[in-house]
């Protein structure tokens, strides 16, 4: 798999979630089961003993990743590895292209004090008033939301009051600043490959 073209600051950032992605055991024995053979979510749920809601949120953050892709079934979302990137070499996802650099380490720095000083313990300690703080915030959040699946403001409400109990500034900000298109009640998180106005993503699984 390619990784699309991204800004210096965009491809960092994917590193990074890739190595997010990683960073927990139990998806790193879905990797390897996945490696045997493809397998659906509750057939993952049944040999790691957890249950398929547990699963479904591990293989939301690798397929997030870049590392899983799926397939629906009759009955079953199956997942698989993805592509090549399991094969990259470690040094080529660590090491970056060294232009912009330095551009690229000061805006990810002032990300990081941003969202330092407005998340305390996983919650918001306000909402910036500022809209350059404001974006970096709902960018942060918006990532809690799965690329491709329709939610009902209700269950976005649920998402967004684990930070902030002001759910509806949060909802409509998401909206204005194009980070999460919403249609007949139901919403989605844009991303780069989103269908375009008029066009409905796929339903997601619960």
């Amino acid at each position: 798999m390619r990784l699309p073209e991204r800004t210096p600051g965009q491809d960092l950032e994917a590193r990074a979630e890739l190595f997010k992605a990683l960073g927990h055991p139990a998806r790193l024995l879905i990797l390897n089961l996945l490696k045997q053979q493809p397998r659906h979510g509750d057939e993952l749920a049944a040999i790691l003993r957890l249950s398929p809601a547990t699963v479904s949120h591990h293989l939301s953050k690798l397929s997030g990743a870049g590392l899983l892709r799926s397939e629906k079934s009759q009955y079953f979302q199956t997942y698989s590895l993805s592509g090549d990137l399991m094969g990259r070499r470690l040094g080529e996802l660590i090491f970056v292209p060294q232009p912009g650099l330095s551009e690229q380490v000061e805006e990810d720095a002032y990300r990081r004090k941003v969202l330092t000083a407005f998340l305390r313990q996983g919650r918001l300690v306000s909402i910036p008033a500022q809209l350059k703080k404001r974006r970096i915030v709902l960018e942060k959040l918006v990532q809690e939301f799965e690329p491709g699946r329709r939610y009902a403001e209700r269950e976005v409400n649920q998402v967004l009051v684990e930070f902030h109990d002001d759910v509806a500034t949060l909802r409509r900000g998401m909206i204005d600043d194009g980070l999460m298109q919403r249609d007949g009640g139901l919403y989605w998180r844009v991303v780069a490959d989103a269908p375009t106005e008029g066009q409905q993503p796929r339903p997601g699984a619960t």
